[in-house]
């Protein structure tokens, strides 16, 4: 029920405006103008013909035609539509992020059941839906970008890995690449994490097979001892005493280190311990790896086409601007006073640790947005989009505003991984870290579509809130989908230097 309730639910809303962005802005915009023509042409069976302005691999495309494909019989048989490529419009295009939309909804879902069954499907139905009206996300449904679908992917990707059909989870992992290169980070994360859990599992597994058996043994030795008088109440209490009824299994994600390094060596002995198992069970994330590394090597880089615009570059701003948006955007966890508060008594419990930490982090974003905050050229000279004039009217506003906000910066960091240790090992929470530096630091292009993927998996890993500060989030969410939509349809604007109806995007 909780699922056909999200995509309802994203359906009600994401169809009619749809639609209306259709009817409002029929003609491919911004990144749409190298997308649509490419699956285009692959609907007229071209394959041999690449845009070479465009950066990310032909995933999209490949959903695209198969999601035209599902729809051909009924049209043509309707004479909608005479050949495959007629229905290949801009219009149609868009509508399959409608699908991935309602498809990532229902991942969200079934991904916080999995994460955390006590939630329960009520609340697991309400998070869903707060994910799918996260502005970002929202805004993207409408238009013809890779970015919906790729979380779909990452999403889908991650479920498998967490029900260990790893086969499955490293063809997702696959596509997802295919989708957008970056997502060979998330993939290497959740088989990182997979594969220490699993071998986790393994040892606990065997340790409790081990454990009945010398304990079978032991009651059969007590048995062989017992009196031939004892009566059949007798027999039935000594069941119930058997230590094999009453032992309880002890989760490893409840297992306490008394140290950072401990649980490193704790994880290497484990996975070392089954590392047959392991192998064999994650030889198909080794696979996908090889295959991309052999990419990279045979294109010559990540990106595709467009390389000289997206040179690899130590953007290490990038990593704490997504520490802002995203506690920002996750307002009720992270930027409450209780929020503060419980910050604060953290620091004072780990008074030594925490203020030696707080200084290194403060030093180094200082040497970040110092040395390492790019302006790249499409952020100076491209007024269309809101970072723009996040950059320009915030950050550039003063030359001291870039070194102000360093400490919201790092507060923002220290909550999210507060809140993270809370729920996960302080090896997942590092391995998550790690992984949005690695993501984020070498696009030197300020973008708010890149912070996606990870702040979803925020959100999966952040503690229930109340219904009424999900509520009033959701509320937040809302007004800002309507307002940034309503900019892009119904203010418009000229260029003096370009022809063409110019607007506001993220």
């Amino acid at each position: 029920m909780g699922r056909l309730t999200v995509a309802a639910a994203v359906a009600a809303w994401a169809i009619p405006l749809a639609a209306l962005v259709a009817s409002i802005v029929p003609d491919p915009y911004m990144d749409e103008i190298f997308h649509v023509p490419q699956v285009q042409r692959y609907c007229r069976g071209d394959f041999l013909i690449w845009d070479p302005m465009i950066t990310t691999p032909p995933g999209l495309y490949y959903i695209s035609l198969a999601y035209v494909a599902t729809l051909f019989p009924g049209a043509w048989v309707t004479r909608i539509a005479e050949a495959f490529d007629a229905l290949c419009t801009t219009a149609l295009l868009r509508s399959t992020n409608v699908i991935m939309a309602m498809i990532c909804g229902v991942l969200v879902h079934d991904l916080l059941l999995c994460i955390r069954p006590k939630i329960g499907k009520r609340k697991a139905t309400a998070f869903a839906i707060l994910v799918t009206l996260y502005p970002i996300h929202w805004f993207f449904t409408f238009l013809y970008y890779t970015d919906v679908a790729s979380l779909a992917a990452v999403l889908a990707m991650y479920l498998f890995c967490l029900k260990k059909q790893f086969w499955v989870s490293a063809a997702f992992g696959a596509f997802s690449i295919l989708l957008r290169q970056t997502n060979v980070i998330w993939m290497i994360f959740f088989a990182a994490n997979g594969a220490i859990a699993h071998a986790q599992y393994l040892y606990v597994k065997d340790n409790v097979c081990y454990e009945n058996s010398e304990l079978t043994d032991k009651s059969n030795k007590e048995a062989s001892h017992m009196d031939n008088k004892t009566t059949a109440p007798g027999l039935r209490r000594r069941r119930n005493n058997n230590p094999i009824n009453k032992r309880e299994v002890v989760s490893e994600s409840n297992i306490m280190y008394s140290s950072f390094t401990e649980e490193i060596w704790d994880a290497i002995f484990k996975l070392w311990n089954s590392k047959c198992e392991v192998l064999i069970a994650f030889i198909p994330f080794a696979m996908v790896l090889l295959v991309f590394v052999a990419f990279i090597v045979w294109n010559g880089g990540i990106v595709l086409g467009a390389k000289e615009a997206h040179v690899v570059s130590p953007h290490f701003a990038q990593f704490l601007y997504f520490g802002l948006v995203s506690a920002a955007a996750l307002l009720p966890w992270h930027f409450t006073p209780t929020r503060a508060s419980d910050l604060f008594h953290w620091c004072r419990k780990n008074k030594t640790y925490s203020s030696f930490a707080i200084l290194v982090a403060l030093g180094l974003s200082l040497v970040a947005v110092h040395l390492f905050s790019i302006a790249h050229p499409y952020l100076l000279a491209d007024n269309r989009h809101y970072t723009f004039y996040i950059w320009r009217k915030v950050i550039q506003v003063h030359w001291m505003m870039k070194y102000i906000l360093t400490p919201v910066y790092v507060y923002s960091w220290f909550s999210i991984v507060n809140i993270l240790g809370k729920s996960q090992t302080r090896l997942w929470v590092m391995s998550f870290v790690l992984s949005v530096a690695l993501a984020l630091i070498p696009a030197p292009l300020v973008e708010f579509r890149y912070y996606t993927i990870p702040l979803v998996i925020l959100v999966l890993h952040s503690p229930v809130i109340s219904n009424v500060k999900l509520l009033a989030l959701g509320f937040l969410y809302a007004a800002v989908d309507f307002f940034t939509l309503a900019m892009f349809l119904f203010r418009p604007f000229q260029w003096q230097h370009e022809p063409g109806t110019q607007r506001f995007i993220w």
